[in-house]
């Protein structure tokens, strides 16, 4: 075909988008004075008379758009700069995906004859990016342009004569016969897809047009191939599908989640409001308002923990866990644990035991959060036990590490979760009607935890109603560093009754807060333990309340409508000609994650207490900025 389109007694020249020659055949350089050596790289301008620019500009702005133009009447310039008049044909070039690449001129000397069709097939042959093949009804190829070499990797020399089915995949030999029967049968194979296989072995995906060719009697002689490699669009497609897949389970896991939230948070809050409503109905007995009274207690702790857990959970996700490390005892906060958990194991009648080597040594990390690993494991494996069922855990000394095993025979895990177990959100039966409660994060928090204390974490089950087995191994600190800070002992105060103490007696508090519930809570407290208290139930309330009384410590709740607790203070702060703009204030919220406590001593805040709050601590919290104020006003 090369040799046709040099041979042809019309110039043919092709230039890309930019008007730049990039093919120029003999005859163009017989017509128009320069050989290719010239041309080629030069824009085509120059051969176009200047009072022909406008013209052409105009003509080859519309074959960019898609239109042809077939034996235009026109001039263009010699090399000598003699004008000749030419008969133009002008057909767009473009790439697989439709877009614009470039122009084909076909030039003869003006004259009455047409032009040679078979010279413009050539050339748009020739130059097609697709892979134009003909074949004989034996699958004997006849032909084959620079598309199908470039898209196959065979030469024309190489699949001339030779049989198509040299680019059929070993899975499809049945194929090719079955495309030649259509094609005797006169049919036409529009845009079929399907694979073939390169030179080089590998499989490709291509969308192929296969019609019949006749003859001047119109007998089918042969047919005709186009096809394109469609490998990258059918890649785009697989990713589109697996990222709409994804999209899809990840829409169905969100709302699966937070289902099992409204439903983890509704459980414990039906107990709550109905004992609450039975108790102030005043006809419950004394063992009944006990009774009333550790539900309640029991429940509030059960939502308290769940929001604990998603706060954990959104700290390990953002990276901003922070650890307190110092040398820690194992055997001790594995009893506390087991002794904090012994009435659930009652309750169901779970024998617990505890297998502890004294010989192992303290390790370094975070109790709070060790315990917390703890806590987990043995509530997890109490979880899934069955009434009178066992349950083990043991600490020993494994090499260079303490090794924590809770071991139960409980419902087990199948073989196939097993991978999951430590995953995000994941639970065995996802379903409402499941048996066991959570939101799926107790085993991810544990997983995320051990692994920030250099440790690491392992599950084994012999399968479902066979129980489990969970291993923890953290590393001992060979030599316990003085750089570690003793964090001051805490009073346990969960399990204890709340003693009032008299260190607010002749304070003067100013509680903020927009639930009237959580003021009348707080005032009720705080007047117990010997304050004066007045209440606010928004930022404008206190600042009037402040123009006409002066409080020794604020207590402002953070999240409240038009004027949150942040500007509160700083107004607060701001105005120096009031008696109150250095009193100690308490931030008291909900929002318990680093930075909010950051954001509120920035503000202007004293201490930062997250809710659900502990009265004992809120209580020591404002006697203790009370303090420094009076030590700063003295």
């Amino acid at each position: 075909m090369k040799a046709m389109v040099d041979s042809a007694e019309e110039a043919v020249y092709i230039c890309n988008a930019d008007e730049v020659v990039v093919d120029w055949n003999r005859f163009a350089e017989k017509l128009l004075g320069y050989s290719a050596q010239e041309i080629v790289g030069q824009r085509m301008t120059i051969l176009i008379p200047a009072a022909r620019l406008d013209e052409a500009k105009r003509t080859f702005d519309r074959v960019a758009r898609g239109e042809r133009f077939f034996d235009l009447r026109t001039q263009r310039v010699r090399k000598d700069g003699g004008i000749v008049d030419v008969a133009l044909t002008v057909l767009p070039v473009r790439d697989e995906s439709g877009n614009f690449i470039g122009r084909i001129h076909i030039l003869r000397p003006f004259s009455t004859f047409p032009l040679n069709p078979q010279l413009l097939l050539s050339a748009v042959v020739e130059h097609a990016d697709d892979a134009i093949v003909t074949k004989s009804l034996d699958g004997i190829v006849t032909s084959w342009n620079p598309g199908a070499e470039r898209i196959f990797g065979y030469s024309a020399a190489e699949m001339i004569d030779k049989p198509i089915a040299i680019l059929m995949p070993l899975d499809q030999p049945d194929e090719e016969p079955r495309i030649l029967r259509r094609i005797r049968a006169g049919e036409r194979i529009d845009h079929y897809e399907t694979k073939r296989r390169r030179k080089d072995g590998s499989i490709i995906d291509i969308s192929l047009t296969v019609s019949p060719i006749r003859d001047s009697n119109g007998t089918i002689v042969g047919a005709s191939k186009i096809a394109r490699d469609i490998t990258e669009r059918k890649r785009l497609e697989a990713r589109e599908r697996e990222a709409k897949r994804q999209a899809e389970a990840l829409s169905r896991a969100k709302d699966d989640f937070i289902a099992t939230v409204s439903h983890e948070l509704r459980t414990p809050m039906t107990a709550i409001l109905g004992w609450v409503r039975m108790l102030s109905a005043g006809q419950l007995g004394i063992e009944a308002q006990k009774k009333a009274l550790q539900v309640i207690e029991r429940n509030a702790k059960s939502q308290a923990q769940l929001v604990e857990d998603l706060l954990d959970m959104s700290r390990i996700i953002s990276g901003k866990l922070k650890l307190k490390m110092k040398p820690v005892d194992t055997a001790s906060f594995i009893a506390t644990v087991v002794e904090s958990l012994r009435p659930t194991a009652e309750a169901k009648s779970i024998r617990v035991q505890t297998v502890i080597d004294s010989s192992v040594k303290p390790i370094i990390g975070d109790e709070e959060r060790l315990r917390q690993v703890v806590w987990n494991l043995l509530s997890n494996a109490l979880k899934f036990t069955s009434v009178g069922g066992r349950v083990q855990i043991s600490l020993d000394r494994v090499e260079s590490g303490a090794r924590i095993s809770v071991e139960d025979n409980g419902i087990g895990i199948a073989p196939d979760f097993l991978p999951y177990v430590f995953n995000r959100f994941s639970q065995a039966d996802p379903s409402i009607t499941r048996l066991h409660g959570g939101l799926g994060m107790g085993l991810s928090i544990v997983k995320s935890i051990v692994e920030l204390h250099g440790g690491e974490v392992s599950v084994t089950s012999p399968g479902e109603s066979k129980g489990a087995t969970f291993t923890v191994i953290l590393p001992i600190a060979t030599k316990p560093s003085r750089s570690y800070e003793e964090s001051p002992p805490t009073t346990a105060l969960l399990e204890e009754s709340l003693l009032y103490s008299r260190d607010l007696v002749g304070l003067k508090l100013l509680v903020v807060d927009d639930e009237l519930d959580t003021c009348e809570m707080l005032s009720f407290l705080l007047e117990r333990c010997g304050a004066e208290v007045q209440t606010a139930n928004s930022a404008i309330e206190a600042l009037e309340m402040l123009k006409i009384w002066s409080p020794d410590v604020l207590i402002c709740d953070i999240g409240m409508p038009s004027i949150d607790g942040y500007e509160l203070i700083r107004r607060i702060r701001a105005d120096s000609s009031s008696g109150s703009s250095r009193i100690p204030a308490v931030a008291l919220t909900a929002l318990a994650r680093i930075e909010d406590r950051v954001k509120a001593l920035s503000a202007g805040y004293q201490m930062h207490v997250a809710k659900p709050i502990e009265p004992v601590e809120l209580v020591s919290m404002i006697a203790s900025v009370a303090s420094l104020g009076s030590r700063g006003r003295n």
